[in-house]
């Protein structure tokens, strides 16, 4: 992921995950979203943790109307791509390969996730052709 944001909280990712299940939502909106899951958190809060969340630009706020509405600005797969992207830097020197092993390894899957497994390493191959900067991770 070429566009680096800065990391965020654990209080951080769970308003984030409330954003990514709604197409958006006000400060009062995400803070009741947030009070089944536990989190008795104050108003004023969970605006702080909102404004932290676009300053990292992981959350984009439109102010046109009386009521500002949060948005995510990142989708669940691009975080988890980037936060994988650095697991990989930090513990297998940008190597994807043992990465991906140990998140494989001891896991029972489904014929269908094996079949999008397949799929999906076909294409890798298909596109990729005998050219090694096409592995730029390896």
């Amino acid at each position: 992921m070429a566009d680096r944001r800065r990391s965020i909280s654990e209080t951080e990712l769970e308003v984030l995950k409330v954003l990514w299940e709604r197409p958006g939502g006000t400060v009062r909106e995400i803070l009741t979203a947030l009070r089944p899951l536990g989190k008795q958190w104050a108003y004023t809060t969970v605006q702080t943790l909102l404004h932290r969340l676009e300053a990292k630009k992981y959350v984009v706020c439109d102010r046109a109307g009386a009521a500002h509405i949060f948005r995510p600005a990142i989708s669940r797969e691009q975080l988890l791509q980037q936060r994988l992207n650095d697991l990989s830097d930090q513990l297998c020197e940008g190597a994807a390969s043992p990465l991906v092993l140990a998140l494989v390894e001891g896991v029972r899957f489904s014929p269908a996730e094996i079949e999008q497994f397949r799929k999906l390493l076909d294409q890798l191959e298909d596109s990729s052709g005998d050219d090694p900067r096409n592995h730029p991770r390896e």
